[in-house]
Parts: structure tokens; sequence; C-alpha cells
């Protein structure tokens, strides 16, 4: 009986606890476009990448150790990721939920880069990982077509930061 009744509670325990499952907002690119132009005294650390890129997926631990880093200060860690809106449900959101993501993410849905690459960064060529640092409160931007290593990611920071 009183084994019966820890099952009960401890179900109904584990029922009431909410999900901890990170959130994954579908935006379209003029949505990025704003939310990144919107004036604020934020650095943003933005990262474009997919579930299907190998350098993209080595380098997120590296944007989670920033986030903590950070955390506190007016630094934000935005992953954007680059796979197909169709995908999220199957892929995009266990892949975030498997590797604990905690900075933010969204799916940019857009079909064709070649509408939006050139307007995000004149000097993006389209190839993944794309990073961006943008602080729109001191007009500064830097943009990174490369995979980082923990060392360059935070050295890349702490320059913009400076």
């Amino acid at each position: 009986m009183k084994q019966t009744l820890f099952l009960v509670l401890a179900a109904a325990l584990l029922l009431a606890i909410p999900s901890q499952a990170q959130r994954v907002a579908v935006l379209k690119f003029t949505d990025l476009q704003q939310r990144l132009a919107r004036p604020s005294d934020t650095t943003y650390v933005v990262n474009f990448w997919a579930t299907w890129c190998a350098p993209c997926v080595k380098e997120l631990p590296y944007f989670e150790q920033v986030r903590a880093a950070y955390a506190g200060q007016k630094v934000k860690v935005l992953l954007v990721n680059l796979d197909y809106a169709s995908q999220l449900e199957k892929k995009v959101r266990p892949f975030v939920a498997k590797r604990g993501l905690k900075s933010e993410v969204v799916l940019l849905n857009e079909q064709d880069p070649n509408t939006w690459v050139e307007k995000l960064d004149a000097t993006w060529s389209g190839a993944l990982p794309f990073t961006l640092l943008l602080s729109t409160a001191r007009g500064k931007r830097t943009a990174y077509e490369q995979e980082f290593t923990q060392a360059e990611l935070t050295a890349a920071v702490q320059k913009f930061l400076r």
C-alpha cells in the first residue's frame, strides 16, 4: 500500500514539473533583421548553423560557454538554425533538447538564402558556420565566416567588447 502511494505521489510530482524543453521560435528574415537592428545596449553573438553542418555542431558548445561566461551581463548568444522549417519537430527541437542548448535558438524560415544572405552581411558567401558580433549601441559589427575553436571565439568576443 505504501509503495503504491509512493508511486502515485512520484507520478503526480513528475507531471506537475513544467517542461524544461528549449523553445525554438520560427522567424522570417525580416523579423530577424528587425530584431538585430533594434536599438539596444546588449551585445549580440549571433551564430548561423544547421544540424547537418559538422563544423557548426562542433562549435555549438563554445557558444554555450560564451553564454554562461557572460550570464548577467549585456551579452546575448542567439543561435540561428538554418534547417528547413519542415524539420523543426522531427530534427531541430530534438537536436536542441539532446544537446541541452540554453542559448536562445530560432529557426530562420527562408527557402532561398540568395534572397537574404547579402542583406544580412555583404561579405558572407552563405557558407556555414557564420557568426556576427554586433552592438547597435556602439555601432559596432564584426562578421566571421569560419569555424571557431573555444579560444578563438573567446578572444573574438573579448576583443569585440573592449
